[in-house]
């Protein structure tokens, strides 16, 4: 089996507990209040929102994807941490059979936080990504992160 794994780390003047409150424990209401545009709904398909629960994210008309299904692999609200994996969804192919996720949200010491994610893309066989692919993933995390991140700026007092 092939594994690529791609990590990054975000910056953000945002403390940990609110991102990942944001970010993790309250997507499903947070996201497609944001980012209509691309997400109409996520809704638990399975579980309680805890580990072995499943959620699937229902994109917008607009947006080239249909749905995902995500399970929660880890949850640690303690230590701003979750594991989870893409499990169903447009995304996967007869190439690529799952994307194990795991962030973890750490304390910069100026009140804000950095934010650690690591992706791995798993396959039955050796797998290779275009530049293009690597960078348009990047770009569309990127633009849901900073989008949570401007709203818990807007609102200060949310997911405190």
């Amino acid at each position: 089996m092939g594994v690529v794994t791609f990590a990054q780390e975000l910056e953000s003047p945002v403390a940990p507990d609110r991102l990942f409150k944001a970010l993790m424990l309250d997507s499903h209401v947070l996201f497609p209040k944001i980012m209509p545009k691309y997400i109409k709904s996520i809704e638990l398909v399975q579980g309680d929102g805890g580990v072995g629960s499943v959620k699937q994210t229902n994109f917008s008309p607009e947006s080239l994807l249909k749905y995902a299904k995500h399970r929660i692999d880890g949850l640690d609200a303690d230590n701003f941490r979750c594991k989870y994996t893409l499990i169903e969804g447009d995304i996967l192919s007869d190439d690529l059979k799952s994307v194990v996720y795991e962030v973890e949200f750490v304390d910069d010491g100026n009140g804000g936080s950095i934010c650690k994610m690591s992706s791995d893309y798993c396959s039955d066989r050796d797998i290779e990504f275009r530049e293009e692919d690597i960078e348009a993933g990047k770009d569309t995390a990127m633009e849901l992160y900073r989008a949570v991140e401007a709203y818990l700026l807007a609102n200060p007092t949310a997911y405190t």
